[in-house]
């Protein structure tokens, strides 16, 4: 899958640090499956997340949406690398990709391990083609 935003290797890997230091934030004594999301900004600021259950399954939100979130409500709009770590590379679900979608489907997507390997290097468009875009609502 194609990507569009290059960045140099020591910013990936203040990414992927600040990914794997958020699940250790991660509530998730349900499924005991922790996520840890980076996210950084066009302003050059990083986001993190984690992901936080709830025993009302649907009311937990998922460590992507919380890094978008919180950037969101700081007053960003145009995120450039977000970088998801799961124990085992786990792909965001459906809603995360929907978020992902509303802010710019350029934006590159990275699904990491713990132990740092690339699982996917792609793009919100790669993860979600034909999203449901705000113009879709015209």
């Amino acid at each position: 899958m194609k990507t569009t935003t290059q960045i140099d290797g020591e910013m990936l890997e203040k990414l992927i640090e600040t990914a794997r230091n958020a699940r250790n934030w991660a509530y998730a004594p349900y499924s005991h499956y922790a996520v840890g999301a980076a996210l950084l900004t066009a302003s050059g600021k990083i986001y993190d997340g984690v992901n936080i259950e709830n025993a009302a399954f649907p009311a937990g939100i998922c460590a992507e949406r919380v890094a978008m979130f919180k950037a969101v409500s700081e007053g960003e709009r145009d995120f450039t690398v977000l970088v998801v770590m799961t124990d085992n590379g786990g792909s965001p679900c459906g809603s995360c990709r929907q978020v992902m979608a509303e802010f710019g489907l350029s934006t590159r997507v990275l699904i990491v391990d713990t132990n740092g390997k690339t699982h996917i290097d792609t793009t919100v468009e790669g993860l979600l083609p034909w999203a449901f875009r705000p113009e879709d609502l015209l």
